[in-house]
């Protein structure tokens, strides 16, 4: 006798399908294959998306973060393009200045390039945009180990003050006494 599937089994995976096949649809998931995610692209192809990417990364390089986290940068740059013509026109002439193959070109070709435009108006708008959106994300935090604001949860003396494992033990004698 046939079996049927349950229901529950079904949802699940139909709805692990058809996500899936929502996000392969998306441009940016052939930039990164990372975990599942989707950014709608407006006024950036997807050409010209992997390049930003490329270039965020090796503007704030850290290889274990996920591609979702610059994808965001890029969301945000193709939104600023959207809204206003002379930036979407300084983004493309900025893209276009870099080589063809600076998205699949190596670091130390890529950080060249970026040199030689380092003083462009398009280089200072990535960065700044790639610093102010990269490290406010939830997945920078987690990857960092940022716990957040503490002001809301009585400061940072009682909370995790000296959590930081990746520092050296202070000395005893270095060390001064923590108001409490």
């Amino acid at each position: 006798m046939d079996q049927l599937l349950p229901r529950r089994e079904f949802l699940k995976t139909t709805t692990g399908l058809l996500t899936g096949l929502v996000v392969a649809g998306s441009p940016l998931a052939l930039i990164a294959p990372g975990r599942a995610w989707a950014v709608d692209l407006t006024a950036l192809t997807s050409a010209e998306a992997a390049t930003l990417m490329v270039g965020a990364r090796t503007i704030a390089p850290h290889d274990k973060l996920d591609d979702a986290a610059y994808a965001l940068v890029v969301h945000s740059v193709d939104l600023d393009a959207t809204s206003d013509e002379r930036v979407r026109k300084m983004i493309k002439e900025g893209i276009a200045r870099l080589s063809t193959g600076f998205a699949n070109s190596v670091e130390c070709d890529r950080v060249a390039a970026l040199k030689r435009i380092e003083s462009s108006e398009f280089f200072q708008a990535i960065r700044l945009k790639t610093l102010q959106v990269l490290y406010a994300t939830p997945m920078a935090y987690a990857y960092f180990g940022y716990e957040g604001e503490a002001f809301s949860k009585g400061g940072y003396v009682l909370r995790g003050f000296s959590d930081l494992r990746w520092l050296p033990e202070v000395p005893l004698e270095d060390s001064g006494s923590v108001p409490i």
